[in-house]
């Protein structure tokens, strides 16, 4: 541990010298890279601080121990050295925690898309929900929503919706909430009062930055059109509405949400850096026979991950094999317990691999 605390520094020290060269601050990708990664750091090399106080603390209090004879000195030598061995024991957790190492997306805005799936009306419904839950959430973490495109299920709620977070580290909490959702209730459509089984999918992908993927706009080809569904005649009648199909790969994103088309664009185009960058994100996790290993994924975007049960009011997270009786809470934004729990659940994974390196 303590060599790598010690290449941790070396490499903070860079980071100091180079945070304040003119050359990286009139770089604003440079910079942003930079500021993030000396952040960063910064967490690890404070707590390298007071492990080392610990450390001098105790050496201090054995040598007193060894070579005093007044027992009063002794005394408190000895009382001193308990203490400071029971916080060094602390602060080495906390640093091998902090050791593990961070996926480099976990700072990242997010686009999240969520998806009805096998129920019907039921399902657009279900979506929505899910949607009016994230959003709650993301309200109360004091995190930007914007939505993207929308598509409106008929009886409700949405077949499609695409939206963007914008936060501090928004992937690295959400990034969980990717799979299959499914609910367990009544729907308002079933007269006999019979429970049935609808899903909808969520995908959370990190928000891709212009550095993070080179885009060849002679790629993409831009569709201009009027928008549809709700907004009044003039989201109707103005050729606001943005489709970009690009031609290497075949991804097409639209977004008609916003009335000015150069709006609708600059949104659309985040959404393909985006898209771009998870096939390559999804190229390394193939790849990375680790990370596929872990319990808790966020890579599967067709692993059954949750289940809200409104009959019994539960949720459980077939992952960890946790189940809350908190429904309502749950579904009103209160996700918090939830996301504690994988993240401490991958945490501890992730911590039993890199023990193994110390």
């Amino acid at each position: 541990m303590i060599d790598k605390l010690n290449i941790i520094q070396q490499r903070f020290n860079e980071l100091s010298d180079l945070i304040i060269q003119p050359d990286i601050i009139s770089n604003q990708k440079k910079y942003i890279k930079i500021s993030r990664e000396y952040k960063d750091l910064k967490e690890i090399i404070d707590k390298k601080s007071e492990y080392e106080l610990l450390i001098s603390n105790i050496n201090e209090a054995k040598e007193i121990i060894k070579e005093e004879t007044d027992k009063e000195m002794i005394d408190f030598a000895n009382s001193e050295l308990e203490e400071n061995k029971q916080k060094i024991y602390q602060i080495e957790e906390d640093l091998k925690f902090m050791l593990i190492p961070k996926d480099p997306d976990d700072s990242k805005n997010i686009v999240m898309e969520l998806r009805a799936g096998t129920g019907g009306d039921e399902a657009s419904i279900f979506a929505g929900d899910l949607f009016r839950m994230y959003s709650k959430y993301c309200e109360k973490k004091g995190w930007i929503v914007n939505i993207v495109d929308l598509n409106e299920g008929s009886a409700g709620g949405f077949k499609e919706i695409i939206i963007e977070v914008n936060g501090e580290n928004v992937y690295g909490t959400l990034k969980y909430e990717s799979g299959v959702h499914r609910v367990q209730r009544v729907p308002q459509t079933e007269t006999q009062g019979r429970v049935h089984t609808s899903a909808a999918t969520v995908m959370v992908l990190p928000e891709a930055e212009e550095f993070d993927v080179e885009l060849d706009m002679q790629d993409v080809r831009i569709e201009r059109t009027t928008s549809t569904g709700p907004g009044g005649q003039s989201v109707n009648t103005t050729y606001s509405a943005i489709k970009l199909h690009h031609e290497p790969s075949g991804i097409i994103v639209s977004c008609q949400d916003q009335k000015s088309q150069h709006k609708n664009l600059e949104k659309a185009l985040k959404v393909l850096r985006t898209r771009l960058y998870e096939l390559e994100l999804s190229k390394k996790l193939q790849e990375d026979s680790e990370k596929r290993s872990l319990m808790v994924s966020s890579g599967d975007r067709s692993a059954k991950i949750r289940t809200y049960n409104y009959p019994q009011g539960r949720v459980t997270d077939h992952r960890i094999n946790l189940t809350l009786y908190d429904l309502q809470n749950i579904i009103n934004g209160d996700i918090d317990k939830l996301i504690e729990e994988l993240k401490i659940a991958q945490n501890t994974e992730l911590m039993k691999k890199e023990n193994e390196t110390f």
